[in-house]
């Protein structure tokens, strides 16, 4: 009997050998580790990424909206999304949003378990996807948006879209019962944050000297350390999504590092070819391309598709950008629908092709087992890529008209010439 209940306590530390409803240390201490490298990406990842690109004199204003955003966004977590988006453990989810069961989490304590890991630690890797979300949207109004507007807009838009998405795709909800493939966010993070960006950009116009003054990065050396934050954090959202240490995690985790080495040599290449010099911006800018578009297919392909599918979203992407900036004259400040958007779309569809198990080299991993044909899944795909779109971007353009209508969503040309930092915040980001 000694030996019995010997081996019983010793099989619960190994991450393959836990007993259904109890708590894994090994998959604990992952998540864990996941979940600071998830907040990672925003603080200081993303912000620092973000506050190179825009020009000196909104640059502390960029930082300022992704702490505020990560604060905010973690209280509304806490006190409503987690519940719409996931609903509490012992009531059956509809198919739109999830119950009102864990408002302040009120079914979760310490002893709650999700799987192989404490309930309340599901719920923190999770409130890091809902802050980084949000602060993607940041780079298609930076330099033009009110504070006060920013805060508000992205407030209703976590509990009125990121949410009801993440329960339709992660929460049991209509998408996730059609076998929409999503492992780690191309419809709920990528789709939903570039959509946003893409309708506040047109709705709020373009900066001030849009497309006849020159608007260069202001700290190109901040945008590429912010870059280098993203891929190593991106290792915890894709890798985490597995919520597990296992060999899911661990595929996972590969793959986003080959799609990501492939976009940014993909668009480098693109670059020296058009323009005959490859630049630092481009290679970071397909990495984050190769980032993303690999997000909703960790899960699900080998490392074989993971280079198709950076080398695709490296090409793509940068001609997506192009054709945005330079056709459409669309003032997509930081380039988030072009990159995460099409990107998402793209890395959405291709997870419906390469999960198949019998493309040889290229089949899925494993975690896709009973997919019956490419056709079939691609086809929920495009339908989970197409309601996720149209309700973000109808959704998107009421909230903008709401938040202009209450408080007004731009600054004034003047304080726009003098820069965020000053008129809103009273600082400057350098004062040498």
């Amino acid at each position: 009997m000694k030996i019995l209940k010997f081996m019983l306590a010793a099989s619960m530390l190994l991450p393959g050998f836990a007993v259904a409803g109890e708590i894994n240390v090994g998959d604990t201490a992952w998540i864990l580790t996941a979940t600071a490298l998830v907040l990672f990406m925003t603080i200081p990842g993303l912000s620092m990424f973000y506050a190179g690109l825009v020009r000196s004199k909104n640059v502390l204003s960029v930082f300022m909206q992704c702490f505020a955003l990560t604060c905010l966004m973690s209280l509304l977590w806490f006190g409503a999304g987690y519940t719409i988006a996931f609903g509490s453990a012992d009531v059956e989810q509809g198919k739109w949003i999830g119950d009102f069961g864990n408002l302040f989490l009120a079914s979760i304590d310490i002893n709650s378990v999700n799987g192989t890991i404490p309930s309340v630690l599901f719920v923190a890797f999770q409130m890091t996807f809902a802050v980084i979300t949000p602060a993607l949207i940041v780079g298609g109004f930076a330099e033009r948006m009110r504070f006060s507007a920013m805060l508000v807009f992205c407030s209703l838009w976590l509990l009125v879209v990121y949410a009801p998405v993440c329960h339709w795709v992660w929460g049991g909800g209509w998408l996730s019962q059609m076998g929409l493939q999503d492992f780690a966010g191309g419809t709920v993070v990528h789709i939903t944050a570039a959509v946003a960006a893409l309708v506040a950009a047109m709705v709020m116009g373009n900066r001030q000297g849009y497309g006849s003054v020159a608007m260069p990065p202001h700290n190109l050396t901040m945008t590429v350390a912010g870059a280098g934050m993203l891929w190593v954090g991106w290792f915890g959202f894709n890798g985490g999504s597995a919520l597990a240490a296992d060999g899911t995690a661990a595929m996972a985790l590969f793959v986003t590092h080959l799609s990501a080495s492939a976009g940014a040599l993909a668009w480098m290449a693109m670059e020296w070819i058009k323009h005959g010099k490859p630049s630092v911006l481009g290679m970071v800018t397909g990495m984050v391309a190769g980032l993303g578009t690999i997000t909703p297919a960790a899960g699900s392909v080998g490392p074989a598709a993971a280079v198709v599918i950076g080398l695709t979203a490296g090409v793509v992407c940068y001609y997506a950008t192009h054709f945005l900036k330079q056709k459409l004259k669309i003032d997509d400040s930081l380039d988030v629908f072009p990159v995460h958007g099409v990107g998402g779309v793209l890395g959405t569809l291709l997870a419906g092709v390469f999960c198949s198990p019998a493309l040889g080299v290229f089949s899925g991993n494993g975690f896709s087992e009973g997919i019956s044909s490419i056709g079939g899944q691609l086809s929920v795909q495009a339908i989970g890529v197409a309601s996720t779109f149209i309700y973000t971007a109808v959704v998107s353009w009421i909230l903008l008209k709401l938040v202009d209508k209450l408080i007004g969503l731009r600054v004034s040309v003047d304080e726009e010439r003098e820069g965020l930092d000053l008129v809103l915040h009273d600082e400057r980001g350098y004062d040498l």
